[in-house]
C-alpha cells in the first residue's frame, strides 16, 4: 500500500518528533539512571566524611581507643573509591541512555562532595590527630585542595575542551592521590607539599585522557584492586600493610606519570626545533 505525499510527510514528521523526544534530556522533575549513579557518588562522599568523623576525629577528641582508626580510614577511602566508580559509570550511562536536565549540575555537586570536601576534610583531620603536625598549616593545605576542586569543576562547566581530554588532573584521580598520601603518613612537611602539588595539577593546563574504552576498563580494575588492598589492610591480614603501601605508592606514581610525560614531550619538541634550526643553518 503506497502512501500519498501528505501522509508520507506526516509519518516522517511523527518519526522525527518521536526520535527527538527520545534523544531529549528528561525534564528536571524526572531523574535518569545516570542521575541515580551520581546521587550514589554524593552519598558515598557524605558517608566517607561521617566515617572519618566518628571513627577518627571523635575518638581523638574524647581520648578513646584508637583501635578503629585503621578500619574507619579504610572504610572512608573505600567509600570514595565506590563514589569514583559511580562517577565513572554515570557518564557512560548518560551517553548510552537519556540524561536529565539536572545531570550536569548534579554531577558537579556530587563531585564537589566526594572529591573536594571529603579529601580536604581527611587532610584537615590528619593534621589534627597525627603527632608532630601543625593544625593551621594542614587546614590551609586542605583548603587548597577544596578550592582546586571548585575551580576545576567550574572550568569544566564553563570552558569547552577538546574531545576525549581533561585539562588538569581529573577530580577523582586528585582525590584518590591525596588520600593515598595521607594513608602513607609521610613526614608532615613533605606530605603537605605533595598534597599541594596534587592541588596544583588539578588546576593546571596539563592534559589528561578521559577514561573511555580500554582506559575506562583499566580504571575500573584499578579501583577494584585498590578496594581489595584496603580491605586486607583494615582486616589486619598478613601482608595487608604492604599491599596498602604498594597501592598508595602506585596511585601517586600514576598521578605523576601524566605531567612527566608532558614535560618529556615538550623537551622533545624543543630539542627537535633546535635540531631543525641547526640543520637549516648548516644548509
Amino acid at each position: 500500500m503506497e502512501l500519498d505525499d501528505d501522509e508520507s510527510t506526516e509519518l516522517r514528521r511523527r518519526r522525527w518528533a518521536r526520535d527527538r523526544e527520545l534523544r531529549a534530556p528528561r525534564s528536571p522533575q524526572h531523574l535518569s539512571t545516570a542521575d541515580f549513579l551520581t546521587l550514589g557518588n554524593a552519598v558515598c562522599g557524605f558517608l566517607a566524611i561521617y566515617s572519618i568523623t566518628t571513627g577518627i576525629l571523635m575518638p581523638h577528641l574524647t581520648n578513646e581507643s584508637a583501635a578503629p582508626v585503621k578500619h574507619s580510614a579504610a572504610t572512608a577511602v573505600t567509600l570514595l573509591l565506590i563514589g569514583s566508580m559511580c562517577d565513572l559509570f554515570d557518564g557512560l550511562v548518560a551517553r548510552k541512555l537519556r540524561s536529565s536536565a539536572l545531570g550536569a549540575e548534579l554531577d558537579n555537586l556530587a563531585d564537589l562532595i566526594s572529591f573536594g570536601i571529603a579529601p580536604a576534610y581527611f587532610v584537615a583531620v590528619w593534621g589534627l590527630v597525627s603527632p608532630g603536625t601543625n593544625q593551621q598549616l594542614s587546614a590551609f593545605i586542605a583548603l587548597t585542595v577544596l578550592l582546586a576542586v571548585v575551580l576545576r569543576l567550574a572550568r569544566f562547566s564553563a570552558v569547552k575542551m577538546r574531545p576525549g581530554i581533561f585539562q588538569g588532573m581529573p577530580c577523582p584521580m586528585g582525590a584518590m592521590t591525596v588520600l593515598a598520601i595521607v594513608l602513607l603518613d609521610p613526614p608532615f612537611v613533605p606530605g603537605l607539599l605533595m598534597i599541594f602539588g596534587v592541588a596544583y595539577l588539578m588546576v593546571s593546563r596539563i592534559e589528561y585522557p578521559k577514561p573511555q574504552g580500554l582506559l575506562a576498563t583499566a580504571t575500573l580494575a584499578w579501583i577494584v584492586v585498590s578496594i581489595g588492598c584496603l580491605a586486607s589492610w583494615a582486616a589486619g591480614l598478613p601482608g595487608g600493610d604492604t599491599l596498602m603501601h604498594i597501592g598508595a605508592v602506585a596511585q601517586i606514581a600514576l598521578a605523576a606519570m601524566a605531567p612527566l610525560l608532558v614535560i618529556r614531550r615538550k623537551v622533545g619538541e624543543k630539542v627537535g626545533v633546535v635540531r631543525a634550526r641547526r640543520a637549516e643553518n648548516r644548509g
